[in-house]
């Protein structure tokens, strides 16, 4: 392994988008310290680096612990300077606002938007001292479009897209790159491990919305986008000479985000009218190419 390579942190490494990243960041000139909370849950990272000959280190770093991201930023800041932080880390939950617990909705934006603060404060002056860097925030197309049953984390990844776009802008003077990449449904973990946080009860009477949310979810796993994708658009948004500031990830992404514009607030609240299925999925198809 060279020296030489530029030092890449990512965090949320176990599965996923952040797995996926941080083997082809080092497939494509990084060293990329791997960060995750539960090294347990490390060896299929390992096991993919060391077929590969990835130069890849596994690092403990909790994104809610301010002394973690301090302790895992020098362990990486130690081999060389580093250029890219990727904020994966991240929490789901698919619940009603009126029956999601305070301590839920905290935790998320803790994980979520917290988190990724702590990561960026911890290598910012680096990179600003340095004139170089780029900051990847992984947030969600749910970050970009109000999603109902998902309001805590939804509300989460719209902070992380705000924060994004405002350090870009604090941050462009000092040579230093702020993307934010909005995935759609992504084949990943985050449904198993977000089990917890989601709830459906078909007593309740927030059921449709509930059962709604679930459609779309659906519809999105029939075509949805692996961590690849994800991966390979994070290297993208990094390298280009082209700057942009949003990166949306899968067909649903795209077709969310690109309808969402066309409409006024007020037909997109209409959405929550007490609609037949055949409306609704009528007008999602219309506004945002998506059959449910």
């Amino acid at each position: 392994m060279s020296d030489s390579k530029r030092i890449a942190v990512v965090t949320g490494t176990s599965s996923g988008i952040g797995l996926a990243t941080a083997l082809h960041l080092a497939a494509h000139g990084y060293f990329v310290f791997a960060g995750m909370r539960n090294l347990a849950k490390a060896e299929p990272l390992r096991e993919a680096a060391r077929k590969a000959d990835l130069p890849v280190e596994v690092i403990e770093l909790d994104v809610t612990s301010s002394d973690s991201v301090t302790r895992a930023t020098a362990t990486a800041g130690a081999r060389g300077p580093i250029e890219v932080l990727v904020n994966n880390a991240g929490i789901g939950g698919a619940t009603p606002l009126e029956l999601t617990p305070e301590d839920e909705h905290r935790q998320m934006f803790e994980t979520n938007y917290f988190g990724a603060i702590r990561c960026i404060q911890a290598v910012l002056p680096g990179m600003r001292e340095r004139g170089r860097g780029a900051i990847v925030n992984v947030t969600s197309i749910a970050g970009l479009i109000a999603t109902a049953n998902q309001v805590a984390y939804s509300a989460s990844k719209f902070a992380l897209e705000c924060a994004g776009e405002a350090l870009a802008i604090e941050v462009r003077r000092f040579g230093i790159r702020v993307v934010n990449v909005e995935p759609g449904v992504i084949m990943t973990s985050i449904f198993e491990n977000s089990a917890g946080a989601t709830r459906y009860d078909k007593t309740s009477p927030y059921k449709q919305t509930m059962r709604r949310n679930g459609k779309l979810f659906a519809a999105g796993f029939r075509a949805a986008a692996q961590p690849q994708s994800v991966a390979e658009t994070i290297l993208e948004a990094i390298t280009t000479p082209t700057y942009k500031l949003r990166w949306p990830v899968g067909a649903d992404a795209v077709g969310l985000a690109t309808g969402r514009k066309s409409l006024s607030d007020e037909e997109f609240v209409a959405l929550g009218d007490d609609l037949e299925d055949d409306e609704y999925n009528r007008r999602y198809l219309e506004y945002f190419g998506i059959q449910l």
